[in-house]
């Protein structure tokens, strides 16, 4: 659905994406995973529309996206969820999800308010409770949430476990597992044991490049790989 050609993306005078290639088929959870630095969300944002590449393409189910803005790709199906979360803290969880509000694609089954509390019932007790009062666990159900309500035909997470307590990462596991069924999800994760549990296959980036990449069983017995890579 998703295939990244070859990009190269620059962030001022760094250069951080050195010839990124990847892809994201349908019906699977791909894993980027690398140490901090490696080139992981500048990945995620050269896809999105935030850090247009100066090489390379980026295609979306056949169609070239390369360097389009956010607003575009989102409304052609891509949602993205930030490390940062970006929940507005001042709005309440109900109107964090309506303001993200877009109509489903032909065919697709609507992510609506009601169906999203579905999925997260501990959001639906929190309906009016402002964003900015919320636990990092909570802001992080709420910032997916609200890309689900964009009616996305794939997902990308940027470290969706960073910050969070055991519990809540079991959660997300279970969420992210559960979202499989209606579209492909990306995600970046410096918790490699949590990706590689729930992905089905994985790149390992380093200096903006690709090193490896292969099924995450692969990885799990690659000891080389995560020692010199991902340092577990």
């Amino acid at each position: 659905m998703i295939e990244v050609k070859d990009i190269h993306v620059y962030i001022g005078d760094s250069y951080i994406l050195q010839g990124m290639s990847l892809e994201i088929r349908d019906g699977e959870i791909v894993c980027l995973l690398g140490r901090n630095g490696a080139g992981k969300t500048t990945t995620l944002r050269g896809i999105i529309g935030y850090n247009s590449p100066a090489r390379g393409a980026v295609r979306f189910d056949g169609e070239d996206i390369t360097g389009r803005p956010v607003y575009e790709n989102v409304r052609r199906g891509i949602g993205f969820v930030p490390e940062d979360r970006r929940v507005f803290p001042d709005l309440s969880v109900v109107e964090n999800l309506e303001i993200a509000r877009l109509p489903p694609r032909p065919g697709q089954s609507a992510w609506t308010r009601e169906r999203v509390f579905t999925l997260f019932p501990e959001l639906k007790k929190l309906a009016n409770h402002k964003g900015g009062r919320l636990s990092g666990g909570e802001q992080q159900m709420v910032s997916i949430a609200r890309a689900l309500m964009g009616n996305p035909r794939i997902l990308l997470l940027d470290e969706p476990c960073e910050g969070l307590a055991p519990l809540v990462v079991e959660r997300l596991g279970e969420i992210i597992r559960h979202l499989k069924a209606d579209m492909p999800i990306l995600l970046t994760e410096q918790n490699a044991r949590f990706a590689l549990e729930i992905a089905q296959r994985g790149y390992v980036i380093d200096k903006g490049r690709v090193r490896y990449e292969g099924t995450t069983d692969d990885l799990s017995t690659n000891e080389e790989i995560q020692q010199r890579y991902l340092a577990v």
